[in-house]
């Protein structure tokens, strides 16, 4: 859109700033648009195209500084989210698994695994960085508040850095839509969830606020295959809010915060045999304790806020956002039981406070050239605290197994860490012909914290508009990722020495910094008229490969680096959309794998050390088939919907510890229903009912093994669950 139209439109905005419009679907989901959909609030309304073309007023300056050129892309819409069981009650990992190449884990080891790699996702709010924080169960960001989010993954262009698997680009509902929301939501496991959801705009003032509560009986993935779990309630809140004030025709101010309070119990996992060696603590006989008894539970939280400006001019855009956020884990054990089952109870701890200042701008330098550039400053102060009761080593028996004391000694430990980054980029959007783009650049990246280092990292990605109907992409980019800082700790494997609490290994080199090359290169096609099928394919390089996985009784992750590893894939995503039908489908074949285990060694038998130097191993979030797909269909105003996430599985180690993650979980797919109806003529909004049914067929199916590499229990994935949902618009 020429500058002089937008700065026009923004301007009528400020004169419509008192009407009531109602906000547009989404333009793309994840394969297909699902028509029947509706907003979730509802108001007085202006038609759509004027809707959809302020809209665009106001937002274009802002997505124009972070384009997406040549890197691989996928959609969830509104109206694609809302086709989902729980709609906008849907964990967000669970709505980023209908992307391709995103397969599921237990919350312990990661949640989600884009293209199999362990975590290294960058969430993105309105183009504003929101920083890692430590979280393991629970998830920060709500589904409810999303308007769309875009996964960008692949050679993705100099903007994107540090977390570089996937950058999952949130696109906020608004106040433009202005009323409201309530809704309450529940069924299986005792689930109840109410929320709420206002929007207004007033006076060129644009506000959105939503808030939910959760409490169910099923918190976290079962342990068991039974139906219900030993343990495992949780209640969890979710705010968020938007506001943003239009100055004038060029600038914008906009605030927005979030906060993600939860208590978890850790489910009891029946039957489990006490660490050998132990006889007795503190006057009790080992025997006396029994897993299915434990009362082990975990707090987290997080709160961030941002503010951000806004300036757009005919040859130049920027944004500049200060961005802070502070996040926390509790784990508090069954001190004893923990003891008598792992050799050690452990209270644990962790805080991260961390503060960035974003900077990003565009400038049309010519009609054929245009450059971007950025800054990122980041500082992060972490924590990490442990009280561990454990036994003395005593002595062995005749075949040299350990013998424990009865006496418990407690051994604490406190770190802290002030962290410091740095990023800056400059890339050229270089128009070369009128249907091919080529976007160059690089980005430089510094970090001194628990870890240090630098590196200069080129990108270059082509885009070929082949025909009207045919795009490839190609790229290859040059990525530096730091381990999270908030996870590591300078950890003394001494300490434990000779006490039930002993590490498999007295060796820890410190975690390195992960420098990577990556290629990738797709295809667009479409076939029909709404018939579309995409590829793509890639090929990851990397040097001190970062894993994370759960060491321990605490229920918290730990980096640590392989020499190297190889990532490769092929993704294929076709999608159909006709009248009130729409279908898409993902489907990933790809493997992750490594060698040389070469820091935080302490956490690994020897066994499982010399395997993994002798040649390539699978990572254990290594999952070779990855598929999602989803149907929808509306007859006479009701909406059918039907998705499905399915996996060949993720790695498991043999018994022997010969082979690491030698082994894999059986297949599984997961199939569920979604109908939803919407009553538009009822006095005082519409009402929207909604008959969720998630694991539709049943399947009980192992989403992990508790003979993996740093896993200690088995990880099922959902039972049939039904759930009621009814919505109420002002």
């Amino acid at each position: 859109m020429p500058h002089a139209n937008r700065t026009a439109l923004v301007a009528g905005f400020l004169a419509l700033s008192c009407v009531a419009p109602a906000l547009p679907a989404a333009a793309q989901s994840a394969g297909a648009e699902s028509p029947a959909a509706s907003p979730p609030v509802s108001g007085p309304t202006v038609s759509l195209e004027t809707v959809e073309v302020v809209a665009k007023a106001l937002n274009e300056a802002r997505v124009n500084i972070e384009p997406t050129i040549g890197a691989s892309t996928y959609t969830l819409s509104q109206s694609a989210i809302q086709d989902l069981p729980g709609g906008s009650n849907t964990p967000i990992d669970d709505a980023i698994l209908q992307m391709p190449g995103v397969d599921q884990d237990n919350a312990a080891n990661g949640g989600i695994h884009i293209r199999n790699e362990h975590l290294n996702v960058q969430f993105r709010i309105d183009g504003v960085i929101i920083p890692d924080g430590v979280s393991l169960f629970g998830e920060d960001l709500s589904t409810r508040f999303v308007q769309s989010m875009e996964l960008i993954t692949g050679a993705l262009p100099a903007e994107f850095g540090l977390r570089t698997a996937g950058i999952i680009d949130i696109q906020s509902k608004s106040g433009l839509q202005p009323g409201g929301a309530i809704s309450m939501y529940g069924g299986s496991y005792g689930t109840i969830s109410p929320s709420l959801e206002y929007a207004n705009s007033i006076d060129g003032y644009d506000l959105y606020f939503s808030g939910d509560y959760l409490k169910t009986d099923h918190g976290v993935n079962g342990v068991t295959p039974k139906y219900n779990q030993i343990h495992d309630y949780t209640q969890q809140t979710h705010d968020f809010f938007y506001l943003d004030k239009i100055i004038d025709a060029n600038d914008k101010v906009s605030v927005m915060g979030g906060e993600f309070n939860s208590g978890f119990q850790i489910p009891n996992n029946p039957g489990q045999p006490t660490l050998p060696g132990i006889t007795a603590i503190n006057g009790t006989p080992v025997s006396a304790f029994n897993s299915a008894g434990l009362t082990e539970h975990q707090d987290e939280g997080s709160q961030f806020g941002a503010i951000s400006y806004l300036h757009t001019s005919s040859k130049l855009d920027f944004q500049v956002s200060a961005i802070t956020k502070y996040s926390s884990i509790d784990y508090h054990p069954d001190l004893l039981g923990d003891l008598a089952f792992n050799g050690v109870g452990q209270v644990a701890d962790r805080t991260s406070w961390a503060n960035n200042l974003q900077a990003e701008a565009t400038y049309r330098l010519t009609p054929d050239h245009t450059l971007r550039a950025g800054i990122l400053i980041g500082e992060e102060h972490v924590t990490a605290n442990t009280s561990s009761d454990v036994l003395p080593l005593i002595g062995t028996d005749e075949s040299g197994n350990p013998i424990y004391g009865t006496t418990t000694e407690t051994i604490n430990e406190a770190n802290a860490k002030t962290s410091l980054s740095y990023s800056a980029y400059l890339q050229d959007e270089w128009r070369v012909l009128p249907n091919v783009t080529v976007n160059y650049g690089g980005r430089f990246d510094l970090v001194n914290g628990y870890t240090m280092g630098n590196q200069l990292s080129p990108r270059v990605n082509t885009v070929w508009q082949a025909t009207t109907t045919t795009t490839v992409h190609a790229g290859y980019a040059s990525y530096f990722t730091p381990p999270p800082q908030e996870l590591v700790r300078a950890q003394d494997v001494a300490i434990f020495e000779n006490t039930s609490g002993a590490a498999p290994s007295a060796l820890n080199s410190p975690v390195k910094n992960e420098s990577a090359q990556y290629l990738d290169a797709g295809l667009t096609q479409v076939i029909l008229p709404g018939l579309k099928v995409g590829v793509d394919v890639y090929y990851k390089f990397s040097t001190n490969l970062i894993d994370e996985s759960q060491f321990g009784a605490p229920n918290i992750l730990t980096p640590f680096n392989y020499h190297h590893g190889i990532n490769r894939g092929i993704e294929l995503t076709p999608s159909y959309t006709r009248g009130n039908f729409a279908f898409y489908g993902n489907l990933a074949i790809a493997e992750q794998v490594a060698k040389g285990i070469d820091s935080a060694q302490y956490n690994f038998t020897p066994e499982e050390l010399l395997s993994a130097d002798s040649g390539y191993v699978h990572t254990d979030h290594s999952q070779l088939y990855t598929a999602s797909a989803g149907v929808a269909y509306t007859w006479l105003g009701t909406r059918f919907a039907v998705d499905v996430v399915a996996g060949s599985g993720l790695r498991s180690q043999p018994d022997n510890d010969l082979v690491y993650n030698g082994e894999t979980v059986p297949s599984y797919e997961q199939v569920n229903l979604t109908i939803t109806h919407r009553f538009v003529h009822v006095p005082g909004g519409p009402i929207d009912l909604r008959l969720a049914v998630v694991n539709l067929l049943d399947e009980v199916y192992l989403l992990r093994s508790q003979t993996g590499v740093g896993v200690f229990a088995n990880q099922y994935g959902p039972r049939r669950s039904i759930f009621l949902g009814v919505t109420k618009e002002f």
